[in-house]
């Protein structure tokens, strides 16, 4: 099998060590000639660099070249495949994305409401620039996106590259909530084939299908959520941290109020908001959670690494575990490669899947992948209460990206007063003032004097 061009973008990412693992240990199905990885910081990428010249000597020493770089022409001349997980503004920027709205009185989180909104805007410009740029290099590569705020990253690069079907939007989110369903019915998320749709973060499971019998296992899983399971009290505890405990748990919640279908967690955001703000803590954040947990965790790992100068025989090992991020991608590049035609959950142009929904919108659904890239599978018309969340969502997210790419404040203003977490007019105008002073470096200065002033 021929061997491929991959560049990861976002290399500083914490959380491409895990990445880099789950490419070496899929070698066999998706081989790489070539590994790089890219980021506009070298500082930040270096330590993330180092860790992988030491796992890919260990674990790939049939990799003939592996590097990082800050040079776009080193990185994506030739690419077959570019798996982009950057976050514009980093971690310091997401803080700010949650603590904002929570001042106001308004849901703080990084991808729904006004902070997916905020990070959006940042989103948008540096993924249209990085697409125009891997294009300029290897006009044929996949691009294989992580990058969120996904919903409003994908109506951009509709807009922006709408002739492009190597431009693949996606997320893990629906995957890790398969992974639960897993646990609870003794099996794993590679057991199941889903039936999917909403928008990104702002969806349902209509189905989960046993990919050996074919039964649909949906009835069965509902059933054992509303009996009372509460994730976290069995083997599963040590790999969720407390909010994702919350968020998973609260999936029961939502199946007692609108029981026909399995909910997206993040809908938690958009019909409880006064229930999330209520238990939220304005002065500590997730982004906080991170930085005190995950991020030293992971650098302190790659510290060591480091230093040892190896990774196996020292407590930092790789296993035979499945990132469930790492996995997600990997799996649909491998179904790219090899024409498998396994079925994703992949953020695409309507045009006429969901027959009532606005053909434009972006939605999330169940697509076979295959090397023509991705084919949806046509649905049943939706519900008057999911048509209408969906119709509302996609006007937000619609007007998001207007209001930047015309620079117009009055369509950012009329946005935020159409996000469910927000929908206040003089709520929505003081979060949109802070938000634009917050991100002055991000956005220009083309706001502070825009329609709305």
């Amino acid at each position: 099998m021929k061997a491929h061009n991959v560049v990861i973008v976002g290399g500083g990412s914490i959380r491409n060590p895990e990445l880099m693992a789950m490419l070496a240990s899929q070698k066999e199905k998706f081989p790489i000639k070539r590994l790089v990885l890219y980021d506009i910081e070298a500082d930040r990428q270096e330590i993330v660099g180092k860790y992988g010249e030491i796992l890919m000597r260990e674990y790939y020493p049939e990799l003939e070249t592996f590097l990082y770089t800050t040079d776009p022409a080193v990185a994506f001349e030739g690419v077959d495949f570019a798996l982009v997980q950057i976050r514009a503004g980093k971690i310091a920027m997401r803080e700010k994305d949650e603590k904002i709205p929570l001042k106001h009185g308004c849901v703080g989180q990084e991808t729904c409401g006004a902070g997916g909104f905020a990070y959006g805007l940042r989103s948008v410009p540096a993924i249209i620039d990085l697409v125009k740029t891997i294009r300029k290099y290897s006009p044929e590569a996949w691009i294989l996106n992580y990058s969120n705020p996904a919903a409003i990253v994908a109506e951009a690069t509709k807009r922006v590259f709408p002739a492009d079907h190597r431009i693949l939007n996606i997320c893990d989110m629906p995957i890790a909530i398969m992974d639960r369903y897993g646990e609870l019915m003794g099996c794993t998320r590679l057991d199941f084939e889903p039936r999917y749709f909403g928008l990104n973060h702002f969806g349902w499971f209509t189905h989960v299908y046993d990919k050996k019998t074919g039964v649909d296992l949906a009835p069965a899983i509902k059933e054992k959520l509303l009996s009372g399971h509460m994730f976290g009290k069995g083997n599963e505890e040590h790999v969720m941290e407390q909010s994702w405990l919350e968020t998973y748990n609260f999936m029961a919640q939502m199946l007692r109020d609108y029981p026909e279908y399995l909910p997206n967690t993040y809908l938690k955001y958009y019909l409880y908001p006064d229930h999330v703000v209520e238990t939220s803590d304005p002065n500590y954040t997730r982004a906080n959670e991170i930085m005190d947990g995950k991020e030293k965790k992971v650098y302190s790992m790659l510290n060591e690494v480091i230093k040892l100068g190896k990774i196996k025989g020292t407590p930092y090992e790789l296993g035979s575990e499945r990132n469930v991020h790492a996995s997600y991608i990997v799996e649909l590049a491998i179904s790219i490669l090899n024409n498998e035609n396994n079925i994703f959950l992949i953020i695409v142009k309507n045009n006429g899947i969901i027959p009532n929904i606005d053909p434009d919108m972006m939605v999330e659904v169940a697509c076979r992948v295959g090397s023509n890239g991705a084919e949806a599978l046509a649905m049943e018309p939706v519900g008057t209460f999911y048509k209408g969340m969906m119709e509302n969502q996609y006007a937000y997210e619609k007007l998001t990206v207007d209001g930047l790419l015309e620079k117009d404040k009055t369509k950012l203003l009329q946005a935020l007063a159409l996000n469910r977490t927000v929908v206040d007019t003089d709520t929505a105008k003081k979060i949109l003032d802070d938000l634009i002073e917050a991100n002055v470096d991000f956005w220009g200065s083309e706001f502070t004097t825009g329609k709305n002033n």
